[in-house]
């Protein structure tokens, strides 16, 4: 479901990760609500899922909403997860 190099962002509430994919659909953006990976904690149990080199364009659009997720990891080798974006540090760069 996640191939390695991909990204997911992780929110803290179905609410917030449905309404951040109603607003990147409506941009246009490739991304996919998907079941949070068991590797990762997430409350709410659901993740967005997208490329990275669609990754600028996506946190663009969620910092403007208002919308940004509790984390961002991206898949690495072995199934592993590598967080990339954590939501406390402020605004992200280069996903």
């Amino acid at each position: 479901m996640v191939q390695d190099g991909q990204l997911l962002a992780v929110f803290n509430s179905a609410h917030r990760v449905m309404k951040a994919e109603s607003v990147l659909k409506a941009r246009s953006l490739p991304v996919l609500l998907i079941p949070a990976p068991r590797a990762l904690s997430a409350d709410c149990g659901l993740a967005l899922r997208y490329d990275e080199d669609a990754g600028d364009g996506v946190m663009q659009a969620l910092t403007e909403e208002k919308l940004l997720p509790a984390f961002v990891c991206r898949r690495i080798a072995g199934g592993k997860y590598e967080t990339v974006w954590q939501g406390n540090e402020g605004a992200p760069s280069n996903l």
